[in-house]
């Protein structure tokens, strides 16, 4: 059943009150509030942050559990983020919304910054070590284990788990096979099963391995994928320069037009950059602090503070060379048959001809299967919390194959369905956020006084070897 179905049309008005104005405010006001708790930590630790992202520890400490490193949780985050929200979705966001939307993209991923530190913080504090001997950690953990009211707690983890482990036959796994599928028959003239038979066994690969396998995966990929795009669209910005500080001038000044700040609760601008934002980068969505679990860490801050550079790179980065370059290029004005990935991949190639447009295939390509390979990690630990961590392996074969059904499917009614699964997540995970922000906060000023006597160490050993 696709678009036009009793059903298409249910999920889609469903989707439509999921995804509005009471999600959307308090997803940014629960970032505001954690900001304001920590004492705006996202903005005096940002450097430190992406230092301990980046530059990897030569010391082993005992301290640290967990079944992958920082470096390997981000990139395995990122993965399951960096997808086709950076491409298709930052271009529907300006078509609908404008320019501006690009603006209030950004505010969202300034708080959002907060709220995934608060996230991977709660996740790495109240993990447990599955019959596997891996580490399970995330929502329907610090849900369950952290709240003080277990009638409200466990309830609002088995909600959350439920939820999870089914938008991640969507939104991460059949969706994005879709999209690749289509993106390659029509570019590259690809039959829809061959993709459908390359995107199967190349997922079946690195999912079957478990987390550390995915981790080594991304720990490679991703940071290729990433750089690949964005070097492509610092081309565009370079060589058309002169263009760059008007474009900037267009996003700020859409930004406070009436149509930003009226029509109800919500402008259409703010409304659309703060939603497209959020399905971006998923601060506050409840998934990225799954993989934050499996980190070896010796404290929950460590962890949170790379978990929270993450969004920092997804939008901030990514999402603005993808914003700028459609400004830029002008073609969402008036051209009603460009939208999402159509849109991005014509205003590249304005700039880069024909090269332009592979770029964003390519990139598209790349940014999908990475979701299929984070999201099936989050899948496949919400569906071990639901079962007591059995028939794993099923879930694993199931979701392999579902990665062919959906590169040959039709999925209108699926993609509506998934939307409102993946918005379903956020309540019960903004919930716990917002009543354990005291431990958020406890646990934060535990760490800031170990990382303040590690640099003031660092800064000593440095001044006696000279």
């Amino acid at each position: 059943m696709g678009e036009g179905s009793a059903l298409y049309n249910f999920l889609s008005n469903l989707s439509g009150i999921v995804w509005g104005p009471l999600l959307l405010t308090l997803l940014v006001g629960t970032g505001i509030y954690l900001t304001l708790r920590l004492g705006f930590l996202q903005f005096k630790t940002l450097p430190y942050a992406l230092k301990l992202a980046f530059k990897p520890s030569k010391k082993k400490n005992k301290k640290e559990k967990g079944d992958i490193s920082h470096y390997q949780a981000l990139t395995t985050a990122l993965a399951a983020t960096i997808g086709t929200g950076n491409i298709a979705g930052v271009a529907t966001a300006v078509v609908l919304g404008g320019p501006g939307a690009v603006f209030w993209m950004w505010i969202t991923a300034v708080f959002g910054m907060a709220t995934k530190y608060a996230e991977a913080v709660l996740a790495v504090k109240y993990r447990i070590t599955d019959p596997n001997g891996e580490m399970a950690g995330g929502p329907m953990y610090y849900l369950s284990r952290g709240l003080k009211w277990k009638k409200l707690g466990r309830p609002l983890g088995l909600l959350f788990a439920i939820f999870g482990a089914v938008a991640a036959f969507g939104i991460g796994n059949m969706v994005q096979s879709n999209s690749v599928s289509d993106v390659m028959e029509t570019t590259f003239s690809v039959p829809t099963w061959v993709t459908a038979t390359i995107l199967t066994v190349g997922a079946a690969l690195v999912l079957l391995g478990g987390i550390k396998s995915i981790g080594r995966v991304t720990a490679y990929f991703v940071p290729i994928m990433a750089i690949f795009y964005v070097i492509g669209a610092l081309i565009i910005i370079i060589m058309n320069s002169n263009m760059v500080l008007p474009a900037f001038g267009t996003i700020f000044s859409d930004a406070f037009t009436a149509n930003a700040v009226g029509g109800g609760i919500l402008g259409t601008v703010i409304r659309y950059g703060v939603a497209r934002g959020v399905f971006s980068n998923e601060a506050g969505l409840g998934s990225a602090p799954i993989a934050a679990a499996a980190a070896r860490t010796d404290y929950a801050g460590r962890q949170a503070l790379v978990s929270m550079t993450q969004v920092f790179i997804d939008t901030i980065i990514v999402c603005t060379m993808t914003g700028l370059t459609i400004v830029m290029a002008g073609q969402y004005r008036g051209n009603s048959e460009l939208d999402g990935a159509d849109l991005t991949s014509r205003s590249f190639e304005i700039f880069l001809g024909d090269i332009g447009a592979y770029i964003v295939t390519i990139g598209l390509i790349f940014f999908a299967f990475s979701t299929i390979v984070g999201w099936s990690y989050y899948g496949e630990k919400c569906f071990g919390y639901l079962t007591g961590q059995r028939g794993l392996g099923i879930y694993k074969i199931v979701f392999v194959l579902f990665v062919f059904i959906g590169a040959i499917s039709q999925l209108d009614t699926v993609w509506v369905f998934a939307d409102v699964m993946n918005g379903l997540m956020a309540f019960p995970n903004l919930i716990g956020l917002l009543l354990l922000s005291g431990v958020v906060a406890a646990e934060t000023n535990k760490f800031l006084k170990v990382a303040k006597q590690e640099r003031q160490q660092e800064k000593e050993a440095k001044y006696t070897s000279s």
